[in-house]
């Protein structure tokens, strides 16, 4: 990487270490205000770690660190002695880790489209591009073009035009299709009968999603099988560049074209078009484990009675074959390079002994005897040997079969990245390029088919990625603007944490923890356990690919995900598990219509799914849900539970609480389901089993549960009259993040839990008409009504206007202020993020605004906008360093009569809210000083509050015209003997 410095205080002492880091470096004193141009950072560590007796604090200062390469951290960059190597921002500093490169010297191409074009090294490959930080869409068709067929080879139409698509191996065409995201490069664009257009999709990536889709079967994927078999959309043609906000990238060429939006000028914004797939990639040993099959031609079998089975066994094995014998004395031997290997077999009663011999050396007997049928099941697992080659040899002793089905060589020791914090960092701007070579072969939820003939499952790449890791924490970062996933806790990494951050605007998936191929591990060491996904936001992933969900998991053990904030994403919400139904028993399976069982077992259990907001999600695709299950969760002995959840707003979703296929051994409890999805809960097959459900609140009254085994569903507690019962509302009150309890002020959407709903209302996304966020909430009885108690001196009542709509009624703390229509005529159209009711000179303090449908066929509501002067002794304000002191009754004209104040430089105040406007209060005096300002990561021109006298409640700082929606503001005493805060006022 490029522009990293850093300065130190030396050796490992008593007290921490401490590393800062800058994007710029002069050399010279390595000091905090003239940092070193040192690349070893990492190597400085390495150094410092054995002898660890404090932590080590690796601090980057505020600004964009341009990164060349991947920043990689393994097992030597990790803490020792019980300390933590800590990565931090800088206090009131923001740090920006972005692998984007910065484009300019855009010129007007053609004047009648309004397109520009930008020069670019020949060859970059990209498939992002974010112009003053809004993501940037790839030229595309309309959606749902008319006319196409499926055709042997892909598509035709009757309309010749697209034959004038240049590039045509660039061009995508996607399919979204029930619960799948399907994509291919077409290889060619020929003429078509009558002078129409052929779309011959590339051929294997065809296959793959449409002739031959792959179906390994549990525990991989369920008998579902959409395929790509029509047209939702093309993409990445020069000719599709025809609406503001699109770009193409030709690539072979070295040219960046784009149509900017209203207000964008290319000769002054920041265009960044990414280039790296990671930014971060902490990662112990092994890495990713898969098996190899029995039929591999390095295992050798010795002896007379050895027989191969191919497919048709259906039993469940491995890649659907195994070698088995019946003779005593017969033999199979591996030779692997690595550290240890798992022997893979099936248990059965007509299975038997056999004694394991590593490099000729006899270590253990094993009896693969069991009273049921279990596939591909670990009978030997030799750890901890030294790192080289080895042979592992079974030789039958006893019983009638000896059965193989496969080797898990584990190629290096079991060596976490361990004890790495990251606290307050920014990542920002990857691309991931796999699609345009490979296409994008879905199996569900971002889990995708490798190309390659074994067809083995592979993930999105994430921004930040950490493999076989223990003790990882992620506290108050930001992951946004990136092409592929977010976060990645994968390979078994254990009692690690994202919380308290922010992950938005993703291609794919928001957070992710597990694997969906390590099902049958019996060493714990391997295991994902222990991990925890709390306090965070999620919004607005799947951008490219709508099978992404915002907290994925697949395989893992005493997972905890609560407290979350996750909405507006094209599928499922919270995803947890993977399976189908390979645990569940064969009569379960049989009395599914499954025409075989397909059985084995699954280490993932004690999973939690506690008190997150989960809202406006399935936006674009189908058969997914708010909070969706896949698979068993073990053997019972630890149930996983769901509670304490609130969920609304599911669109496309049948199931709102949807236990899918082979789920079992879930506690589903005290969740609050409401607005939008055909049933409230959903269990359709025997597969899924074993599943209890109480005090669940609902105003859908439909439920579909009664085709699971022994699943025991008490019917959802309905509201009276609209009206939630108490035990709802305090389970509506505790939800998501902390800090949503106790807004500040600003926009509020319509999914906000401050709002109360009273009456039949309704939820939609994904509508495209240009409302907040993209969703709105409208009822169709004249009584309902809104309501939303804050603390403030302004508030904005916001909505639709349309033909279709009425009269509404505003009260402002139980009094009428009038009627307000909110129809316009049918020619006039739909009007939105209309101020339908303001007022702005309510007295400071508490008030509570509520609107009441009285006519029209349905009312529309928006959310709120609030206008507060909040104090400087709000919970929200996080007060950075050890000496600031509250003050009270000074009696100089204070807000409430009441500061915060330092003397110590370095000292940081920092409030996030959410709105479009934010004004600082604090005073101006002879003894104040300077202070720096940094807003959402940019750092804005600093203030000075020095004065020849006193003047108290002074706006010092202001920003106006902010994107609606959340921001940070910090900052930072830099001079003077006092930095005094006393409030802020916020729109």
């Amino acid at each position: 990487m490029t522009g990293l410095v850093v300065a130190g205080t030396g050796g490992a002492s008593a007290t921490a270490t401490s590393l800062y880091v800058s994007p710029t470096g002069s050399g010279g004193v390595c000091s905090v205000s003239s940092p070193c141009n040192l690349d070893g950072v990492k190597a400085r560590v390495a150094a410092l770690a054995p002898t660890m007796n404090a932590d080590i604090n690796i601090v980057l200062r505020g600004g964009t660190y341009r990164l060349d390469s991947t920043l990689n951290l393994g097992v030597k960059d990790s803490g020792r002695n019980g300390h933590t190597v800590v990565w931090a921002a800088y206090p009131g500093e923001t740090p920006v880790l972005s692998g984007a490169r910065r484009v300019s010297g855009f010129t007007l191409r053609d004047p009648n489209q309004g397109i520009y074009r930008a020069s670019v090294p020949a060859g970059t490959q990209s498939r992002q591009l974010f112009v003053n930080g809004q993501r940037a869409q790839r030229a595309r068709s309309t959606v749902d073009p008319a006319g196409f067929t499926l055709t042997a080879t892909g598509f035709a139409t009757a309309d010749g035009s697209y034959r004038s698509l240049t590039n045509p191996s660039a061009v995508e065409v996607i399919d979204n299709n029930a619960w799948k995201h399907m994509r291919c490069p077409l290889a060619s664009i020929t003429e078509a009968d009558s002078s129409g257009s052929n779309l011959n999709v590339e051929p294997t990536c065809f296959a793959n999603n449409s002739t031959a889709v792959i179906s390994r079967g549990f525990p991989f994927n369920g008998s579902g099988l959409p395929s790509l078999s029509g047209v939702t959309y093309l993409e990445n043609a020069y000719q599709l560049l025809d609406e503001p906000g699109e770009f193409y990238l030709d690539s072979a060429a070295g040219q960046l074209y784009y149509k900017p939006r209203p207000g964008e000028d290319l000769a002054t914004a920041d265009v960044e078009l990414p280039v790296l797939e990671r930014l971060l990639d902490a990662s112990g040993t092994p890495g990713h484990l898969s098996p190899i099959d029995d039929t591999n031609a390095a295992v050798r079998y010795t002896g007379s009675a050895w027989e191969a089975y191919g497919p048709g066994r259906n039993l469940g094995d491995l890649y659907d074959t195994v070698h088995a014998t019946k003779v005593n004395g017969d033999s199979v031997s591996y030779t692997f390079t690595g550290t240890g290997v798992d022997v893979m077999s099936e248990t059965n009663s007509d299975e038997g002994a056999a004694d394991i011999y590593i490099d000729g050396t006899w270590v253990q007997n094993i009896n693969a005897w069991n009273t049921d049928r279990l596939s591909q099941q670990v009978i030997a697992s030799v750890t901890d040997l030294p790192k080289g080659q080895h042979t592992v040899t079974l030789v039958k002793t006893g019983g009638e079969f000896l059965v193989v089905d496969g080797f898990t060589v584990l190629p290096d020791p079991i060596a976490p990245v361990h004890d790495v914090a990251f606290r307050g960092l920014h990542f920002a701007h990857t691309t991931w390029n796999g699609p345009s070579t490979t296409g994008y072969v879905d199996n569900q939820a971002g889990v995708l088919w490798d190309s390659a003939p074994e067809h083995n499952p592979v993930r999105i790449p994430a921004a930040v990625q950490v493999h076989r890791g223990s003790n990882i924490t992620f506290t108050g970062v930001t992951v946004t603007h990136v092409g592929g996933a977010g976060i990645d806790l994968a390979d078994g990494t254990q009692h690690s944490s994202v919380i308290g951050s922010f992950i938005d605007d993703a291609s794919g998936g928001g957070i992710s923890v597990g694997e969906v191929d390590d099902y049958y591990l019996t060493d714990t060491r391997r295991m994902t356990t222990g991990d925890t996904i709390s306090q965070n936001w999620i919004s607005r992933v799947g951008q490219d690919y709508s099978d992404a969900v915002g907290v994925w998991a697949g395989y893992t053990r005493d997972l905890t995900i609560d407290h979350n904030d996750i909405g507006h994403t094209p599928y499922s919400g919270v995803s947890v598990g993977w399976g189908w139904g390979w645990s569940s028993p064969c009569e379960d399976q049989a009395s599914q219509g499954l025409p075989y069982c397909a059985r084995g077992t699954i280490y993932a259990q004690g999973n939690r799914v506690l008190y997150n907001h989960i809202h406006d999600v399935m936006q674009v695709l189908h058969d997914g849900g708010p909070i969706y299950t896949n698979g068993g969760q073990g053997d019972g002995s630890v149930r996983s539970e769901v509670a304490g959840n609130v969920i609304e707003a599911g669109n496309h979703t049948n199931f709102m609480l949807y236990h899918d296929e082979g789920s079992s051994y879930w506690n589903t409890h005290d969740n609050v389901v409401r607005f939008n999805g055909q049933w409230w809960t959903g269990m359709w097959t025997p597969t899924i089993h074993d599943i209890v459900g109480y005090r669940n609140y609902s105003d859908l009254k439909d439920y579909d549960y009664n085709r699971g085994t022994n699943v025991t569903m008490d019917p959802a507690i309905s509201p009276t009259d609209g009206v939630w019962p108490p035990a709802a509302k305090a389970i509506i009150a505790a939800v998501g993040p902390d800090a949503t309890r106790s807004p500040l002020a600003g926009r509020m959407d319509d999914d906000d839990t401050a709002i109360d709903y009273t009456g039949a209302w309704n939820a939609t996304g994904g509508r495209g008409k240009g409302e907040y966020l993209d969703n709105v909430h409208s009822a169709s009885r004249d009584g309902d009504s809104a309501s939303l108690t804050f603390a403030g001196t302004s508030v904005a009542v916001v909505g639709d206007k349309n033909s279709d709509q009425g009269l509404v009624e505003i009260f402002i703390d139980g009094e009428s202020r009038g009627l307000v229509d909110t129809s316009r005529g049918t020619s006039e159209g739909r009007q939105v993020q209309v101020r339908i009711y303001s007022s702005d000179t309510l007295a400071p303090g508490t008030h509570t605004v509520q609107v009441v449908k009285r006519s029209g066929t349905r009312m529309v509501l928006d959310g709120f906008q609030v206008n507060a002067v909040v104090n400087d002794t709000s919970p929200a304000i996080d007060y950075g360093g050890q000496s600031w002191v509250h003050y009270t009754y000074r009696g100089f004209g204070d807000l409430a009569d009441d500061v915060h104040a330092t003397t110590a430089n370095g000292d940081t105040a920092t409030v996030t809210f959410t709105g479009t406007a934010i004004t600082v209060l604090s005073e101006t005096n002879r003894d104040q000083g300077t202070i720096a300002v940094n807003l959402d990561g940019v750092v804005q021109p600093s203030v000075n509050t020095y004065s020849a006298a006193r003047h108290a409640q002074q706006p010092v700082y202001t920003a106006t015209s902010l994107r609606p929606g959340r921001h940070t503001l910090t900052l930072t005493k830099t001079g003077g003997t006092w930095m005094l805060i006393d409030g802020y006022r916020i729109q």
